[in-house]
């Protein structure tokens, strides 16, 4: 049997749609049915790899999980991680084919268009409903003849579109009129209803409307989901960080700082350590904040290089060269690792136009760039003591990395488990254990990690002196939390009309 599919269109960029991907994953598992999430071309800097050592967009393994499902390729075929302003590495079905400029992309289209639909048909074939995801707004009337991703995969799917539009920013029903005025006739056909989303406030002052919008567009308003505060899911773009930045230190709290890097990939590393109670997670450009903090981290980066100028230029660097002589704590994750070692080589020209340039020079590491990209689930030991950990703690992540850093062998920070991995070692760590580099993401998600680590600050600054369990990694009560929300907020009734099967309403 073919599996029904419904697609969920936005306004804009993150006005929430993955999250309302997600929450319609959650309810149809709970009714009984096989789901799984589907997104055709995803541009993001946060990803995650399958067990199957594939890359695809973070939002759709977040949407698996919500579906009850291993994370497939199937669910994101193309994968856009941008390098520069101009041009992005484009990863198909989980590999890398190139950095390119949209020009040379759209060369591609057969071959791109080949494999969305090849994908779009496995996940059918074997689900109940498929739940699509669009991009950006389907009103960017400059890429209608090349879009891969909204009007094109509605068709392709036959599936009836809701369009979400964020009324948190403000304009909400202008931004729902306007988008379907761009529409084609066809496309507009397929709009059946309309989701205003993070609403915050009394309903009884939106409440008239909500009937004057659905007369001017003939789409009925589905549902109005409210804002969910402190949902503790991972973000899918560097928009997300903006309302994340340095501010007042709260007295009694770890803090964390971590750089705002203009190209930070995979931020969602941190989301555990802004859902423990007594952590604070800062996201900072300014030298008196990583000075200040108990806790400096350079993330994953997609332009490593290109970021380790921009931290120069800014004199980060010299904050996290002074931190490292006062003996206070630094992190480098990935592309932050390969920035804390003696050089980072690029022969080939893989990442930048820059050949060779020095790191921050605290870890005996050097760092070159191929043209193969590792991606990979791993099991690992930690190697010695440090700040992170005792030697021989476990912990399990995965690897999205260009760049082969090479261990040195008396101070690696991990030592790996996994069969077939490139390297028996893993990053590295100063002699006094105060700056830990390391490839592997997700380290966090291992509560042993992440409490072993909050312990070791908090004896450092003082500011705690029993700190409590940590909360438990990637709960699936938040999930369960989200689909709530979202199932008292929608007409499901309309929902199952839409999809021509019955669902159970409540």
């Amino acid at each position: 049997m073919t599996a029904r599919t419904i697609m969920v269109q936005g306004t804009a960029s993150s006005v929430g749609k993955s999250l309302i991907v997600a929450a319609l994953c959650r309810i149809f598992r709970d009714q009984g049915l096989r789901v799984a999430p589907f997104k055709s071309q995803n541009m993001a800097l946060n990803s995650a790899v399958t067990a199957e050592g594939l890359e695809i967009g973070r939002a759709q393994a977040v949407q698996a999980r919500a579906a009850g499902v291993p994370p497939s390729v199937d669910m994101n075929p193309i994968l856009l991680k941008p390098e520069t302003d101009m041009r992005a590495q484009v990863v198909l079905r989980g590999r890398p084919i190139g950095s390119m400029r949209f020009g040379e992309y759209q060369k591609r289209r057969p071959e791109l268009v080949h494999a969305i639909e090849e994908s779009l048909e496995r996940l059918r074939s074997a689900h109940d409903i498929v739940v699509i995801e669009g991009a950006g707004s389907p009103a960017e009337i400059n890429l209608k003849d090349r879009d891969l991703v909204n009007g094109f995969v509605a068709d392709l799917a036959d599936a009836p579109v809701l369009l979400v539009g964020d009324i948190d920013r403000g304009g909400v029903f202008a931004s729902l009129f306007g988008t379907i005025a761009l529409l084609e006739d066809a496309e507009r056909a397929r709009i059946k209803g309309l989701l205003i989303n993070k609403f915050r406030g009394e309903y009884a002052i939106l409440a008239p409307a909500l009937p004057m919008i659905e007369a001017r567009l003939g789409v009925p308003v589905l549902g109005v989901v409210p804002f969910i505060r402190e949902l503790c899911l991972p973000e899918e773009d560097g928009m997300a960080l903006e309302d994340r930045r340095a501010g007042p230190r709260p007295s009694d709290e770890i803090e964390v700082a971590v750089l705002a890097l203009p190209h930070i990939s995979n931020f969602d590393d941190f989301l555990p350590l802004q859902r423990h109670p007594s952590t604070t997670v800062r996201w900072v450009e300014s030298p008196r904040d990583v000075l200040r903090a108990d806790l400096a981290v350079l993330p994953g980066t997609k332009s490593t290089v290109h970021d380790l100028r921009w931290l120069r230029e800014k004199r980060l660097d010299r904050a996290i060269v002074a931190r490292a002589e006062m003996q206070m704590p630094v992190l480098g994750i990935c592309g932050g690792c390969q920035m804390l070692g003696t050089r980072i080589e690029d022969p080939a020209n893989v990442e930048s136009d820059v050949r060779s340039v020095a790191g921050l020079g605290l870890l005996p590491m050097r760092t070159v760039y191929g043209r193969d990209k590792v991606t990979q689930q791993v099991s690992a030991k930690a190697g010695t003591d440090s700040f992170l950990c005792a030697q021989g703690s476990e912990v399990q992540g995965y690897f999205i990395h260009m760049g082969r850093a090479q261990s040195p062998v008396d101070r690696a920070a991990f030592e790996l488990q996994t069969s077939g991995a490139s390297s028996a070692k893993d990053g590295a760590v100063s002699h006094d254990g105060v700056v830990l580099g390391t490839m592997i993401h997700g380290l966090f998600e291992s509560p042993r990690i992440l409490e072993s680590m909050i312990r070791s600050l908090a004896g450092r600054s003082s500011a705690l002196s029993n700190t409590p369990e940590v909360l438990p990694s990637e709960s699936d009560g938040e999930y369960d939390r989200l689909a709530k929300q979202v199932r008292e907020a929608i007409d499901l009734r309309a929902l199952s009309r839409l999809l021509e099967r019955p669902l159970p309403t409540r």
